[in-house]
């Protein structure tokens, strides 16, 4: 299945977790890799390390939107940059290329290509408001982001991703994009994995570069939430989860709830697509079946 992958890694630990599972995944034709948010291309640098380190240097790699289309931004750095010096990587990432780069992609593979982004929409609003054919010419479009039916305690109404960019995030979901298909805090919040169990998964041969990006992360929490793997597996898997059909609108009036996903059912047009519970140990039998081959 070709795919191209949007992603903020070098922030939370969990965007290396997923790449890690796309790059190992056979069934995944990855055709490129694009990076969005604060320091995007030292975010270019984290994913080809990553990529090297899990032998596949041939990943085509982008840089993207620095900022936000209108909002600040909330999170100007990638602290995993650190583990940089440890691994070999490509240094010179040219600005600014991921959209037109995720433009010509998707428009010689029409039909064919899921588009997964796992970060702030950035990249993927402004793909779409640039040329919008584009939602028409995917196969499917994915995404981690956003909290729908099942809002998780201690989360509040908001989820990272659709609150980093919510005027991105309405031109998404505006666009009703073919198959589009959410994971939000409803379910990614169930598949959670302490720090011990993390070390023992990771810590062994090609894997050791996402073990050494998580240190960084369990200086600030004691555990991996697998928010962008859920959906990266999602994408091969849909048995996972399960999911309602409906409609989703963003908050863009209110300074406080800016970025709030609004789900209602919609039994007429349907057009997104919310996984509202998972099945927590299929999805790490799936997901280590895979990446676990890669670890030798």
């Amino acid at each position: 299945m070709p795919v191209l992958f949007d992603t903020d890694i070098g922030s939370d630990i969990d965007d290396a977790v997923a790449l890690a599972y796309l790059l190992t995944e056979p069934r995944c034709e990855l055709l490129g890799v694009t990076t969005v948010t604060g320091e995007p291309q030292v975010r270019a640098q984290l994913v080809d390390a990553v990529c090297q380190a899990l032998g596949r240097p041939e990943i085509p790699i982008h840089s993207g939107a620095a900022k936000p289309f209108l909002v600040p931004q909330k999170q100007p750095e990638a602290p995993q940059k650190v583990i940089l010096p440890r691994y070999p990587h490509r240094e010179l990432f040219a600005a600014n290329t991921a959209v037109d780069f995720l433009r010509q992609t998707i428009r010689s593979r029409p039909g064919e290509i899921t588009l997964l982004s796992v970060g702030p929409l950035t990249n993927v609003g402004l793909l779409f408001a640039l040329d919008p054919e584009i939602p028409g010419l995917l196969k499917q479009y994915v995404m981690m982001g956003g909290s729908y039916v099942n809002r998780p305690a201690g989360y509040g109404v908001m989820e990272w991703n659709t609150r980093g960019d919510p005027h991105a995030t309405a031109v998404v979901f505006a666009a009703d994009a073919p198959g589009t298909r959410c994971f939000g805090l409803d379910v990614t919040t169930k598949c959670r994995m302490p720090v011990d169990e993390c070390r023992k998964r990771f810590n062994r041969g090609r894997l050791k570069v996402v073990a050494d990006m998580a240190e960084v992360w369990f200086q600030r929490r004691p555990e991996i939430t697998f928010h962008d793997p859920l959906a990266a597996v999602g994408v091969f898997e849909p048995g996972v989860c399960t999911y309602q059909q409906g409609r989703v609108e963003v908050e863009l009036q209110s300074a406080r709830l800016m970025g709030y996903t609004d789900f209602r059912p919609d039994a007429k047009t349907q057009p997104h697509t919310v996984a509202v519970d998972v099945k927590p140990e299929a999805f790490f039998k799936k997901y280590f079946e895979t990446v676990e081959k890669a670890a030798t």
